[in-house]
């Protein structure tokens, strides 16, 4: 018996130690008041991308970003993205320089993003799921 809670012990610290933790679940959100229902990850890519001005329906898409080195924007960027932050920024700095575009605004952490787009229904953003209310809803989640 001591042997089992000796490994299991092992196990959960070499877990910890590897950063085997489980990840939050992250939700791309746009306002209650939006008309558009679901929209997918190539939709999404476009607009934070700078590739598209407008959700499907063609009214306005506003995209916010969080801040840098936030885990929803980390998992955001290269789960939907496809992209690293280095990446990003290489990608964003060819746009600015070249006067074909501007990246995302910073608008903070989850709670600041779902408040903003909560408020605004062309605005577009990515939380932790945890934080989704009735005033916002998911499109997207993963």
């Amino acid at each position: 018996m001591k042997f089992i809670n000796t490994f299991l012990k092992t196990i959960v610290i070499a877990s910890l130690l590897t950063g085997a933790a489980v990840q939050a679940e992250v939700a791309v959100i746009i306002s209650a008041n939006n008309a558009n229902a679901s929209l997918d990850q190539d939709t999404i890519s476009r607009i934070f991308l700078g590739k598209s001005k407008n959700f499907p329906d063609g009214s306005q898409a506003v995209p916010v970003d969080q801040d840098a080195g936030a885990a929803s924007r980390e998992a955001f960027n290269g789960t939907v993205l496809g992209k690293s932050s280095s990446q990003l920024k290489a990608y964003w700095s060819r746009l600015i320089f070249t006067g074909k575009g501007t990246p995302p605004k910073e608008s903070g952490n989850d709670a600041t993003v779902k408040d903003l787009v909560a408020k605004n229904p062309n605005l577009i953003g990515y939380v932790d799921s945890s934080v989704v209310d009735g005033s916002v809803k998911v499109v997207y989640k993963f």
